[in-house]
């Protein structure tokens, strides 16, 4: 798509969909119709009923419903998220697993001198936390043996089956969902399992009966969690082996917080969470990675009324519209001819200060379906980074290949394979 865009010279193309699907697509990267879609006019561009066909493992859950269910949806999670209880709880938890799984897995990694996928030990570090937020327990899959996880492993695979429903007429996937055969026979799998974890939850097990649809949103919101947390470290941690001074400055910046609180150096060193709420940089350096290798790279739409987009795209009920957030942080007459270079400075006044996000700045949507965990997840990234970041140097292995894997997610076809070094002073 980005290489489309390019060529042409525009935010916006057609396309035909898969044969015999019968689907028409409008794709557009182009910033004010992202706003006008997401946000100005965004009754009339819903998810749609081929969105919820294709993604109904998800159920009810607030990610896979429209109109009022949404909206009653949204305030009751929105409640919840702004909850002073809510945000320590995601600190603590945040914590815990880095100081008790994240960093004594990459300190025996260091002392033993063997590489790593980085990318599974994030998608390890966020199963655990999302498991605390939303099931109330914590499987220790970062466990330093780094044990097998078939809820993990199955979810994956299910994730990439989804993908296939969105490339395929609709009438082979249902097949292979009647038969039970295919990457179908892998989503009722997945949905069993997720099932069980279910029942098996003693925080919400008992309140299935009277709210049939927590069981829905618990995995919206442990999938949402996991999944975008997993990628944003990965990419982040590549761009930061190759961008030196990045890291550089990051550092500067954690050490200044030690040697504020006059704490001793000892090793491995795990900030507090309010320690790193007044890092400007660090923010900065997400926020610039993010931009590049957005988790959620396609956000899909439908249409209810003939409309014109303000680029003067014509859309009509029936066409399916992709919003492309990779591309659009990679067009430079929206973000400059340096668009493609990893530059924090981006982000910061010439005072110092952080830059408000704007409607080009998409990985966590904008509107009335921005990202309620927006701030959880930089919570969440920044304990990672100042805990890996300040302890160890991470250096991606000679030779290894770093490309793009396409998915619902944003992660790399081939991990990120690192070797870890304990940081001296």
């Amino acid at each position: 798509m980005t290489e489309a865009f390019r060529s042409l010279g525009r935010g916006s193309f057609y396309m035909d969909g898969p044969m015999f699907s019968n689907y028409r697509f409008l794709v557009t990267c182009h910033p004010k119709n992202l706003e006008y879609i997401l946000k100005t006019n965004f009754s009339n561009f819903p998810k749609g009923e081929s969105f919820k066909e294709i993604f109904d493992a998800l159920g009810v859950g607030i990610f896979n419903v429209d109109s009022d269910t949404w909206r009653l949806r949204r305030k009751l999670a929105h409640a919840g998220f702004r909850l002073g209880e809510f945000k320590a709880q995601v600190a603590n938890t945040s914590r815990k697993v880095v100081e008790e799984q994240l960093v004594p897995f990459l300190a025996h990694v260091a002392e033993e001198g063997f590489s790593i996928d980085l990318q599974d030990v994030f998608s390890r570090y966020a199963y655990d936390i999302n498991m605390g937020m939303v099931f109330g327990r914590y499987e220790n899959y970062l466990y330093i043996g780094l044990p097998s996880n078939e809820m993990a492993e199955i979810t994956d695979a299910a994730q990439r089956a989804l993908l296939f429903r969105n490339v395929v007429p609709l009438f082979v996937w249902k097949l292979q969902r009647l038969f039970k055969i295919g990457k179908e026979r892998v989503i009722m799998k997945a949905q069993k399992m997720v099932d069980e974890n279910y029942d098996n939850s003693s925080n919400f097990a008992s309140l299935a009966g009277k709210y049939n649809y927590l069981k829905d949103e618990m995995l919206n919101l442990f999938l949402a969690g996991r999944d975008t947390i997993k990628s944003a470290l990965t990419w982040f941690f590549w761009l930061i082996s190759t961008t030196p001074y990045v890291e550089a400055k990051i550092l500067e910046e954690l050490y200044s917080v030690v040697s504020l609180t006059k704490r001793t150096h000892e090793w491995p060193w795990v900030f507090p969470s309010d320690d790193l709420k007044g890092l400007v940089y660090l923010h900065a350096a997400l926020s610039e990675s993010l931009r590049l290798y957005p988790p959620l790279p396609i956000n899909r739409k439908s249409v209810v009324k003939k409309g014109v987009l303000p680029d003067g795209s014509v859309v009509t009920p029936g066409m399916e519209k992709l919003l492309s957030f990779y591309s659009v942080g990679r067009m430079p007459w929206v973000w400059g001819e340096d668009c493609l270079e990893f530059k924090p400075e981006r982000w910061i006044t010439e005072n110092g200060k952080l830059i408000d996000p704007t409607s080009r700045f998409v990985p966590f949507n904008i509107g009335a379906r921005s990202c309620l965990g927006r701030d959880a997840a930089f919570t969440q990234m920044k304990s990672v980074v100042a805990a890996v970041l300040f302890n160890f140097h991470v250096e991606v292995v000679k030779g290894h290949h770093v490309c793009p894997q396409q998915g619902t997610t944003l992660y790399m076809k081939n991990g990120l394979q690192v070797n870890i070094k304990k940081r001296t002073a």
